[in-house]
């Protein structure tokens, strides 16, 4: 009897997140949000964050600066992740400001004591909180040297492992890596990160890398345009629910969430990418990450009116 359903793995953030803006500015000039909001983010939080609130039991592991340990521990409580698993680290609370509009986002980032995950997951305690889980999330551009000692013990222990590097040029255009995205068992990437990979955003590139490269199941995450899968069955994709958006921050991690509570239930991968989409959409109907995360029965419901299933 595995302790966690899920451990999620990955760097934290104090986020800054200003949206509503009319148009991107160009360079010197200003443009007024009509939305701003401080909330806690990074994939690691969204993801960990969407699954308790669907009812899983989660782990979350990773490092914040101690002069924020209050503000996390009230925020995670309201979502039923405990602390446990958080260390506090020698600086400050990794910071990303978000600027958002409907279509598209981008991030400005300082990492801070996330510098030091990769010497925190090299150790025993840590291990023993991963392994202790049934699924286990990688949020975070996974060194190399770590993915050679931490998957494989995983997958002794009876672990399924999914991985999400975000917007990590250096470390996705990397040869060192490929075995890493073969070694676990789901890769999600978004379609700009699958670009870096196959050249474009055409889902048949990312296809023909995905074989290519000997990946054995990966999914590209297209936003409004939902999913791609791509795996021995060949290339398809799932559209995403139609849904009025505000903020698309976070919304790629609540979509893994839904991923993962599908695999976490034994349904096809093509089940677990619906409720992907629909975790995803709903995430992007209020400012932030976090404010609209699905329960379960919006994700039913959402669910049913979309794919009638």
């Amino acid at each position: 009897m595995k302790s966690w359903d899920v451990a999620v793995v990955g760097e934290i953030f104090a986020d800054h997140v200003f949206s509503g803006f009319p148009a991107w500015p160009g360079p010197g000039e200003e443009v007024i949000a009509e939305n701003y909001l401080r909330e806690l983010g990074g994939g690691a939080i969204n993801t960990a964050c969407a699954l308790s609130r669907l009812g899983r039991r989660v782990r979350l592991v990773g490092l914040i600066g101690e002069a924020d340990l209050d503000w996390f521990e009230s925020r995670l409580g309201e979502f039923g992740v405990s602390m446990e698993g958080i260390r506090i680290g020698n600086d400050g609370t990794g910071i990303t400001v978000s600027v958002s509009t409907v279509e598209d986002r981008s991030f400005f980032t300082y990492a801070g004591v996330n510098r030091a995950l990769p010497e925190l997951l090299a150790s025993p305690e840590i291990l023993a909180d991963l392994a202790a889980a049934r699924h286990v999330h990688f949020a975070l551009p996974l060194p190399r040297d770590l993915a050679e000692i931490l998957l494989p013990l995983l997958r002794q222990a009876g672990c399924t492992t999914s991985l999400d590097v975000g917007y990590s040029p250096a470390w996705l255009r990397d040869p060192v890596n490929r075995p890493s995205l073969r070694d676990v068992d789901l890769f999600l990437p978004n379609a700009k990160e699958a670009a870096l990979l196959a050249g474009d955003e055409e889902p048949s590139s990312f296809e023909a890398w995905s074989v290519g490269a000997g990946i054995g199941r990966a999914v590209m995450k297209h936003g409004a345009g939902g999913a791609w899968i791509a795996d021995e069955r060949g290339l398809r994709r799932v559209p995403a629910p139609r849904i009025d958006a505000v903020d698309s921050t976070g919304a790629g991690d609540a979509f893994d969430a839904g991923v993962i509570d599908g695999l976490l239930d034994g349904e096809s991968i093509d089940g677990c990418v619906e409720r992907g989409c629909v975790c995803g959409a709903l995430c992007t109907t209020a400012a932030g990450a976090l404010q609209s995360l699905p329960h379960s029965p919006q994700l039913r419901t959402l669910r049913e009116q979309t794919y009638g299933s």
